[in-house]
């Protein structure tokens, strides 16, 4: 299927849904899903909502309050409970269906408060070659996912939002922070802050794609490839910079940044 035919398809999907609430952070792929859902719906009829919670970046939520408002969509901000279940602290292999549960089932009840009859995620076909346990969580509230649903892959969203002008084109993929904790650690607001102010720094000094692993006194850095030189020759002001963070030993990832390395573990 053509890049024209999936974006014909999408649309056609999207407007017999009649009306959307989307789950918006202001990313890659939510980005482009909100943008031709208000291409194709009435304004009236989509609802971008976005999560405010210690597992996402602040600087996130600020970024889809602009991307939001530049495509002229209504956003509603939710502050979202996960770290208060148990069962998503302790951190299971599992940890990010409690997470999707906790999200999707507020944004059911929103949909309905709103009289808008599906919610949207944005997964796309490439979420499906990592571990997703959330996924389990969107079907059973039935969350819909038109761009699975129409053939979309990563590369797909990158070249037609750079044709559509969007901001996000080449933004890199940004995940829970969760998702740098090992399994079985606990996921406590003191590690997760210290994750984002570690990982805010490295993209202010120039790293764009990057991961910071967490292992309490010890972190594990992957950039791209290509950075990891650059990142050795920074690597004194880099380890003064995470030691005052709390960290002890600051290592490098030498395979560089990968999605979902955490599970390499449980693939094993």
């Amino acid at each position: 299927m053509t890049l024209k035919q999936k974006l014909y398809r999408l649309k056609k999907i999207i407007l017999d849904y009649q009306s959307v609430l989307i789950a918006f952070s202001g990313g890659l792929d939510s980005t482009f899903l909100l943008r031709i859902a208000s291409e194709v719906l009435p304004k009236d009829k989509v609802l971008a909502v976005t999560a405010n919670s210690l597992t996402y970046p602040k600087e996130e939520l600020q970024f889809s309050k602009k991307i939001a408002r530049s495509l002229g969509v209504r956003q509603r901000i939710i502050k979202t409970r996960e770290l208060e279940d148990v069962r998503f602290v302790s951190n299971p292999i599992d940890r990010c269906y409690y997470c999707k549960r906790e999200l999707f089932g507020r944004l059911k009840k929103m949909a309905s408060m709103f009289r808008l009859n599906f919610v949207l995620d944005a997964s796309n076909v490439s979420d499906k070659l990592d571990f997703r346990p959330g996924d389990k969580a969107g079907k059973e509230l039935g969350i819909r996912s038109p761009l699975i649903e129409a053939d979309f892959n990563k590369d797909d969203i990158r070249k037609l939002s750079k044709k559509l002008a969007l901001s996000t084109w080449d933004k890199p993929s940004l995940a829970c922070l969760a998702s740098r904790i090992p399994y079985g650690t606990r996921v406590s607001p003191e590690s997760l802050r210290r994750i984002n102010q570690a990982e805010l720094y490295l993209r202010r000094i120039g790293f764009k794609q990057v991961r910071l692993r967490h292992y309490n006194g010890l972190c594990r850095i992957e950039v791209s490839k290509k950075d990891i030189p650059r990142l050795i020759n920074r690597g004194k002001q880099v380890i003064d910079k995470l030691k005052k963070l709390g960290y002890n030993y600051v290592t490098v990832d030498l395979e560089g940044y990968r999605t979902g390395s955490m599970n390499e573990v449980i693939r094993k």
